[in-house]
């Protein structure tokens, strides 16, 4: 017989007292998952750091994958406001502006504790939330071919489908690399080189000479 982890809430905080507790051990989980390692993050441990007792927290999760998993999707959820909430903005922008824009998003969403984005990467797959993270990613896809769609008088692209893939994969990659990676890129004066030469490869994808 195949255990099957569970890596759902026991139950949803409804009071206050209630949501103070959850939002504690999921703080509680965060930090210990940056400073000591997921391997270190039992549900003793998080109890621990918390301030609450293991029945508390067996109340709410029934395991450590659980709690990881609710820090995953707290992070997905401020990365994914971010992201949105500029994308539709940028909406009505010209395509210079709005690239532009698109890259620095991508920057200031990886920035959004990047320690944890860190660890969080190599645990989607252990907690399952890859369905919850590849929602959020085609929901990124839609808007930036919504937008694509709407400025077609501005670029030169055959397919809307694979420039949206395109633009996406490789502005998150270079994102992505660079604050986990090389931070130095984006330091001081470095920051606006870097979004100016992302900014003309977008540039230079969509305008096919």
């Amino acid at each position: 017989m195949t255990y099957k982890l569970q890596t759902n809430p026991r139950k949803s905080a409804s009071q206050e007292r209630s949501r103070s507790t959850v939002d504690a051990l999921i703080e509680a989980t965060t930090r210990i998952l940056i400073k000591e390692g997921y391997d270190r993050a039992s549900t003793n441990r998080i109890a621990e750091v918390a301030g609450v007792s293991i029945g508390s927290l067996y109340q709410y999760f029934p395991s450590k994958e659980a709690l990881v998993a609710a820090v995953i999707d707290r992070h997905t959820q401020q990365i994914s406001a971010v992201t949105r909430n500029a994308l539709v903005k940028a909406a009505a922008r010209p395509i210079e502006d709005a690239a532009r824009e698109f890259v620095s998003v991508a920057i200031d969403a990886h920035r959004i504790n990047p320690k944890l984005h860190g660890v969080l990467a190599e645990q989607i797959p252990r907690v399952g939330r890859l369905e919850n993270i590849e929602a959020n990613v085609r929901e990124g896809y839609a808007l930036v071919r919504a937008y694509l769609e709407a400025h077609r008088d501005e670029i030169d692209v055959a397919d809307l489908d694979l420039t949206a893939f395109v633009l996406v994969t490789v502005v998150e990659a270079l994102t992505h690399a660079a604050v986990l990676r090389r931070p130095d890129l984006l330091a001081d004066e470095k920051a606006g080189r870097f979004v100016d030469d992302v900014t003309r490869l977008i540039l230079g994808y969509l305008r096919k000479q």
